[in-house]
């Protein structure tokens, strides 16, 4: 049969989703930040007992300084990986952040001095912040994209499930054991590696980009999804322009005059959620150690916080996908600065733990309605650049908020105050998320292109 009268290529029908799979993929990001939350909020869960630590005589302003040090690291760690990802595939970089930070921790937990202590938590701050936005990325490429918002918020709520492990352990552990046992405990994930390595597959659009079609059409049939088209860039787009030119990185494109502007906005907003996440988990329970509450009730606090951002963010998430990412974030924030300023007049105790509670959800879970909203927002080739450069660029809110909380500890402020300046950021991001593009509630700003206002799944 000559190839002029060959019948045409039939295409195979559609491999049914394996959601199986899918969930599995979710799962593992998830354990991945349990640690990573684990390994950031210790630090919290450890001041007052770093402070109390005669041989290292550290003063609240040293502690917020020590603090930030892991998260320059994650800002450092961020932009490593958006420019390695291109390079070696999310995988590699996803395993070797969680290998790198679990060492990390080891180092923190021998540490003969506060300074050598720093220096590991700025070394660990490096690999752990590489692994949020991979995981990040993954879980959204993965995911159905009508599950593509509640994925991320059960995925991410892995930090603050991380945030709960440390308070209780801190609570039950640390007094019998130290501070040293704390930090060893953050070398467990070590464990997690081989399973890493076994079930989360490379980045389709990145294995197509590299010409491992083979390999990429295997994956595809496991997951049930399909390939992207020969050509795609490693984010899954076009690797070619409409001139058939190829395209820009993901990060001149994020540069253009059609992303640009949100992209800021995004990492803006960003700013100020990580000032309120980094800053609460650090010295809330210091906070309320200087109201007058003793080692173990502060330490609840603490507990309750991060309780409160995993059940509000599952609860709340799904109505992203719903009603809009733009008012049910505006909302978030919202309810953080409104929880936080009451907790300067609240007195009783119920009325303490469910405003603290609030305020969880409405810090960490705001972000993680930020980063949905960045996965949603941004076209596909440009999606993990945007997410790596919001929460790179937001790390300065990250690295600021330990340091904003030491400054007003050396200061000592009233109690009242160390709240009301906590909730003036979070009225600010609130503010911020109106001028964010799409999402719903307001279709587009004057002038903007209609584009930035698409959901894009």
């Amino acid at each position: 049969m000559t190839p002029e009268t060959a019948p045409p290529a039939v295409r195979p029908a559609p491999v049914p989703r394996n959601r199986r799979a899918e969930f599995l993929v979710t799962g593992l990001c998830f354990a991945v930040i349990v640690f990573d939350g684990y390994d950031l909020i210790v630090y919290g869960a450890t001041v007052p007992a770093l402070l109390q630590y005669a041989p290292w005589a550290l003063t609240p302003a040293m502690a917020g300084a020590i603090g930030s040090y892991a998260l320059v690291g994650m800002l450092v760690g961020a932009l490593i990986a958006g420019a390695l990802t291109d390079a070696v595939g999310r995988r590699k970089v996803l395993l070797t952040g969680v290998a790198w930070f679990s060492a990390a921790m080891i180092g923190c937990a021998l540490a003969p001095d506060a300074t050598w202590f720093g220096i590991f938590r700025l070394l660990g701050g490096i690999g752990l912040g590489g692994v949020m936005p991979t995981a990040v990325a993954l879980t959204a490429e993965y995911a159905d994209p009508r599950r593509r918002s509640l994925n991320n918020a059960m995925m991410f709520s892995g930090y603050a499930v991380g945030g709960i492990l440390a308070a209780v352990l801190a609570m039950t552990l640390m007094p019998a054991l130290g501070f040293r046992f704390m930090y060893a405990m953050g070398a467990a994930p070590l464990l997690l590696v081989p399973l890493l390595a076994r079930y989360v597959p490379e980045s389709l659009a990145f294995l197509t980009a590299k010409g491992r079609h083979e390999e990429a059409a295997r994956t595809a049939a496991r997951l049930g999804i399909e390939v992207p088209a020969p050509g795609a860039g490693p984010d899954g787009g076009s690797a070619a322009g409409r001139d058939g030119q190829p395209k820009r990185s993901g990060l001149l494109q994020l540069a253009g005059r059609e992303h640009l502007g949100p992209a800021l906005l995004f990492a803006t907003v960003s700013f100020f959620g990580l000032l309120l996440v980094y800053g609460l988990n650090t010295w809330l329970p210091q906070i309320m150690r200087a109201a007058g509450y003793p080692l173990s009730s502060s330490l609840l606090f603490l507990l309750v916080m991060n309780l409160g951002a995993v059940v509000g963010s599952l609860l709340i998430s799904p109505l992203g996908d719903r009603f809009g990412m733009k008012p049910v974030t505006m909302a978030v924030f919202l309810a953080a600065a409104v929880s936080i300023t009451l907790l300067a007049f609240a007195t009783a105790a119920p009325l303490l733990y469910a405003l603290v509670a609030v305020a969880g959800f409405g810090t960490i879970g705001a972000q993680i309605m930020v980063l949905g909203y960045v996965a949603q927002h941004f076209p596909v080739e440009v999606r993990a650049t945007a997410l790596g450069c919001t929460l790179g660029l937001g790390r300065l809110g990250a690295i600021t908020g330990p340091l904003f909380g030491g400054f007003l500890l050396d200061a000592e402020v009233s109690t009242a105050w160390n709240f009301y300046a906590f909730a003036v950021p979070a009225a600010v991001a609130t503010a911020l998320v109106l001028l964010l593009p799409g999402g719903g509630l307001v279709g587009r700003l004057p002038g903007q292109p209609k584009s930035l206002t698409a959901t894009n799944h």
